[in-house]
């Protein structure tokens, strides 16, 4: 048995078991990542689409995911890959150098890189830093879309590698983050504020009626953001106000519309760069 110190869920792993985020696995007493390369989704997207808008708009990026997830999301819209075991899933190994060969041959469609995106990518976060290096090596991007639930040491490793990042700021509350969604908002914040002096960073919040869509938490969070980078936050970090859809295991109704722009009208008292998604 080991502990995993990826993220918060601290777990102790028995020899040949697999962690809550169902891709870490304990090997010889010791924990490494169960689907490292294995890649169940691989797509050409737009780098709006990440959601990235101040890091080479109108650019496309080579964007891939695994499976596994360290949170619990009622509402996650990529359940099947982020709670589902690699049996029951169709996925097939890609190693570093091919998935960075890839990228390149999609450059002259305007693709800049590589994106590591769709479930948690954190959770193999070392598969993540080899292919980043790779990537890196033939002079192109590297792009991390996370929840950010994840210990300093491994924001400090991976960050290194990485050019941008988008990473969500699920809600403001405490009880939002360890009840809902079964995280941990400190550590979230932590790995924004240490991540975003070492690269590009945007931030996203998905607001769910009745959980985070209140006036106050989005001043409060938007403040905090706007404080980043000793006060720079304000001109360098955009913030995504996204409106949420039933998904999974949450019926609630749709996030109204206006209700997404009025609390993107809040936030752009702190912020200079606010954009609005699935509007």
């Amino acid at each position: 048995m080991a502990e995993c110190n990826v993220c918060h869920n601290k777990c102790n792993i028995p020899e040949g078991r697999i962690g809550a985020c169902l891709a870490r696995t304990c090997k010889n007493g010791k924990v490494v990542p169960y689907n490292y390369g294995m890649i169940t989704s691989i797509a050409l997207d737009p780098i709006e689409k990440k959601p990235l808008n101040l890091f080479y708009p109108g650019s496309k990026i080579v964007s891939v995911g695994s499976y596994g997830c360290n949170l619990r999301c009622p509402f996650c819209q990529n359940h099947e890959i982020s709670y589902d075991l690699e049996d029951s899933l169709p996925c097939r190994y890609i190693a570093p150098s091919e998935l960075a060969d890839t990228a390149v041959d999609y450059e002259p469609q305007g693709n800049i890189g590589v994106a590591f995106t769709y479930n948690e990518p954190l959770v193999g976060y070392e598969y993540v830093v080899d292919t980043a290096k790779e990537v890196h090596q033939r002079g192109m991007k590297t792009v991390l879309v996370s929840n950010g639930c994840a210990s300093r040491a491994v924001c400090e490793e991976v960050s290194e590698h990485i050019d941008a990042m988008n990473i969500d700021l699920k809600g403001f509350t405490d009880d939002y983050y360890e009840k809902v969604l079964h995280g941990n908002r400190q550590l979230v914040m932590d790995f924004i504020a240490h991540a975003a002096t070492r690269c590009h960073m945007e931030v996203t919040t998905l607001v769910v009626p009745g959980y985070n869509d209140n006036d106050d938490e989005m001043e409060r969070l938007s403040d905090w953001v706007a404080g980043l980078n000793g006060g720079k936050g304000k001109e360098t970090i955009a913030l995504h106000i996204s409106r949420y859809f039933p998904r999974f295991h949450l019926d609630t109704p749709a996030t109204d519309v206006d209700k997404i722009y009025h609390l993107a009208d809040i936030a752009r008292k702190n912020l200079d760069n606010v954009f609005t998604g699935n509007c």
